[in-house]
């Protein structure tokens, strides 16, 4: 290594340690996480001022890190809004409702479109924008509103969430925790996320098949979920012709944007600003035609509903990923130059310490990885233990010499799946509500298709490295 290890890495690694264990009891991690950075900022500075700022600096560099995650989610949640205000949702998905005339076109039609629009609008809008138009369609064709809530789930919450191959949130998070570039991430996830997906929901749709056969699954089971999303009712705002422009414009903008950045080769930040800056002129112009003279006030009233949703969502994330990002780059930004002249980060320097004293093995370091985002997922929120998931796949990536996109791909998708909406009923609300099931019994069906689904893609990572 060139020196040995210092209090500060040693701290680094009693707070992940906590952190874990704070989500394993699935107790809040915010206040762990402030006192983590606190304790680097004062371990290595030694001045009580510095340090106290030091924790507001790292929130202003990770919402700096964080910003165009924030922004885009929350400009497509405003325009998802104002295509269900408008109607235009309705019109967009209704040629779909023609091939669902049996239960097995229903699963399969609902979850790839689930999975489709989830890439573009993020799954809890497209749970919205399409729930409340297709579940009717899918019970008359012979699915229980169990099986829509299952495709919608697995196939958005699950695969688009944990694969976020358009918007690129999760990798980017991922990827900064591990500090390597988000192309590396989103091209290393692409067989596990291919082979997660297909495994979970074909067992998912043969359990649910042999269910319906035995007549133990009720086509309609509804049961209060509370509030769960908040439904939009569509208001007569626009004509039929006009829903029907519109249904046809806005697939085409993105299906362009998906096609510049091939021909281009934009990904991360530029893919990002791309699909962002076409949403908000998507937003404006459909607020000017659907409100007319409204069309002002109820852009910014959108774009504040938008808002409040994407800082809700990553309120948790901040303090989560201001902790981690010492582990890299961020520490000599924000706190400064007090790390050995030889150390190349925290999370490095203990990947070498970690080769040199424990005999690690791919598999060990694939089945470690995968465990420990599997716990990050246990507070309901795929996203806030990710760039644990990120720190990690560094670590044991320096560690055993290679794999570190892989084993960060990894973590990213066993978080994100089991605690981004499909196995924690408390993050499943969405969902279940717009079906109108229970989110525990929706979470009971998914348990074995998920669990099934995370052991053949940890043993595909395995020969992957």
């Amino acid at each position: 290594m060139g020196f040995e290890f210092t209090a500060l890495h040693w701290i680094y690694v009693v707070f992940i340690v906590l952190i874990i264990g704070f989500m394993v009891k699935r107790r809040d991690t915010t206040l762990i996480c402030i006192l983590g950075i606190f304790m680097l900022a004062i371990v290595a500075t030694g001045d009580l001022t510095s340090s106290i700022s030091g924790i507001f600096n790292s929130f202003i560099y990770a919402i700096t890190e964080l910003l165009s995650t924030i922004l885009i989610i929350s400009i497509i949640v405003a325009m998802s809004r104002v295509l269900m205000t408008s109607g235009i949702n309705e019109v967009m998905v209704a040629p779909f409702t023609k091939f669902i005339k049996t239960p097995t076109l229903a699963y399969w039609t609902i979850g790839i479109l689930m999975m489709i629009i989830s890439w573009f609008f993020w799954p809890s809008p497209a749970v919205a924008l399409l729930g409340a138009v297709l579940l009717p369609v899918a019970i008359r064709a012979g699915l229980p509103a169990l099986g829509v809530a299952m495709a919608m789930n697995l196939f958005g919450h699950g695969i688009a969430l944990s694969s976020d191959f358009v918007i690129q949130g999760a990798p980017k998070l991922t990827a900064d925790a591990a500090g390597i570039p988000v192309g590396d991430v989103v091209s290393a996830s692409i067989p596990l996320v291919i082979t997660m997906g297909l495994v979970t929901t074909l067992v998912a749709f043969f359990l649910l098949r042999r269910d319906m056969k035995r007549g133990t699954l009720a086509l309609k089971e509804t049961t209060e979920t509370g509030d769960g999303l908040e439904r939009v009712t569509a208001e007569n705002l626009l004509t039929r012709g006009q829903k029907r422009f519109f249904a046809i414009l806005i697939p085409i903008a993105f299906l362009l944007d998906v096609i510049a950045m091939s021909i281009l080769k934009l990904q991360g930040g530029d893919a990002t600003a791309l699909i962002g800056g076409t949403a908000v002129f998507i937003l404006l112009i459909l607020c000017l035609v659907a409100h007319k003279k409204q069309g002002f006030e109820k852009s910014t009233s959108y774009l504040i509903q938008g808002f409040q949703f994407g800082f809700k969502v990553f309120g948790p994330v901040i303090p989560i990923a201001a902790f981690f990002y010492l582990g890299d780059s961020g520490f000599k930004q924000i706190i400064g130059n007090f790390l050995p002249a030889a150390s190349h980060g925290i999370v490095n320097d203990l990947g070498v310490g970690l080769a040199a004293v424990v005999p690690l093995t791919k598999e060990i370091a694939v089945v470690t990885l995968a465990v420990v985002g599997a716990i990050t997922g246990l507070d309901g929120s795929g996203f806030s233990g990710i760039s644990l998931a990120g720190s990690v796949g560094s670590l044991f990536g320096n560690a055993i010499g290679e794999g570190t996109a892989t084993l960060t791909a990894l973590g990213q998708i066993t978080a994100i799946w089991i605690g981004g909406g499909t196995l924690i009923p408390w993050a499943l609300i969405p969902a279940a509500a717009i079906c109108n099931v229970s989110p525990f019994e929706l979470a009971r069906r998914n348990l074995i298709p998920v669990l099934i689904g995370l052991v053949v893609t940890i043993i595909v990572a395995m020969f992957l490295i």
